[in-house]
């Protein structure tokens, strides 16, 4: 374990951790310790009455504050992808855990939206594929209804997500795995199918109406296996191995056809557009919080109060 300022640990929680952490990534870390040190003492003063959802704006703000003033951005959000970063003091009052995912990691499911659009055809097409692929691999029993239901809320229709996610109303399309979660909740009330419930779909699909490609470097080997048609158990293992070739050369060396997909995959292109989630300890209690940072541009924070 190592300590920064005497304050907080960075807690190694997956072999081959360090391997990616060069001297650049904890130049960052460093740095965005060095912000939360700066209010920690204040948060100790006043911790009684501090309410959870003030301290995770505080935080909030603060951490993209920092992530704004980066020029090491790919650097940490490669780290960051790969594990989440644990923050502590020593006494155990303060702590954090930081983990982002890439917003483009599993198909936009707004791409079953794009049919006719003839500048989207490769994302509508590859969309449809994986829906179709997974629809039978579990055997649903009316999957025809459940994506009708998707193309209403994609297109701005019926809706069938609840007050509490009223923000939602005011963009078309589903941005959130809890908006999309509605829509399969109400299907399953409706005709009954308890296979539905079943499906990982956030191993599949992303939340997003401005994802335009999908960065399949870090998508899931669920997903890898469905788009290129490889044995699951085979892209597990290369997926699991932190000295792994890239995407491209692993898909050619088992069969695979990467240029077939190669219009909607972000390439070797590092996309700053992120999902956060941190979650926090405040008065004894355990919070969380999730915000989307897109292009230097924090915004869709949501506040999931106590876990």
């Amino acid at each position: 374990m190592d300590k920064i300022d005497g304050h907080f640990t960075i807690v190694k929680q997956r072999k081959g951790f360090a391997l990616l952490v060069t001297l650049s990534v904890l130049t960052v870390i460093m740095a965005l310790t060095t912000v939360l040190l700066g209010y920690l003492d204040k948060t100790r003063e006043d911790a009684s009455t501090t309410k959870a959802f003030i301290q995770a704006n505080i935080y909030y703000t603060d951490i993209t504050k920092i992530f704004n003033t980066l020029e090491e951005k790919k650097a940490l959000f490669s780290t960051l992808y790969f594990a989440p970063l644990p923050l502590r003091s020593d006494e155990g009052r303060f702590s954090m855990s930081l983990h982002c995912k890439p917003l483009s990691r599993g198909i936009n499911v707004n791409w079953l939206g794009e049919d006719s659009n003839p500048e989207r055809t490769e994302s509508y097409v590859v969309a449809q594929t994986v829906f179709d692929l997974i629809v039978e691999q579990y055997n649903l029993q009316d999957p025809s209804l459940l994506q009708e239901m998707l193309l209403e809320e994609i297109h701005g229709g019926e809706r069938y997500t609840g007050k509490a996610y009223s923000r939602l109303l005011q963009k078309n399309g589903i941005i959130s795995y809890q908006q999309f979660t509605d829509i399969v909740s109400r299907y399953q009330r409706e005709v009954d199918d308890k296979e539905v419930s079943r499906i990982p779909w956030d191993k599949y699909f992303s939340f997003s109406v401005t994802a335009k490609v999908l960065d399949a470097e870090y998508s899931s080997p669920e997903l890898i296996s469905l788009l290129f048609d490889i044995n699951i158990e085979t892209v597990t293992e290369w997926y699991n191995d932190f000295d792994k070739s890239n995407l491209a050369t692993f898909v050619k060396m088992n069969g695979g056809d990467y240029a077939k997909r190669k219009k909607v995959l972000a390439g070797n292109e590092f996309l700053e557009e992120s999902e956060c989630f941190v979650s926090f300890l405040s008065s004894g209690e355990h919070y969380k919080f999730r915000f989307e940072y897109v292009q230097g541009e924090a915004k869709y924070f949501e506040f999931y109060g106590k876990q």
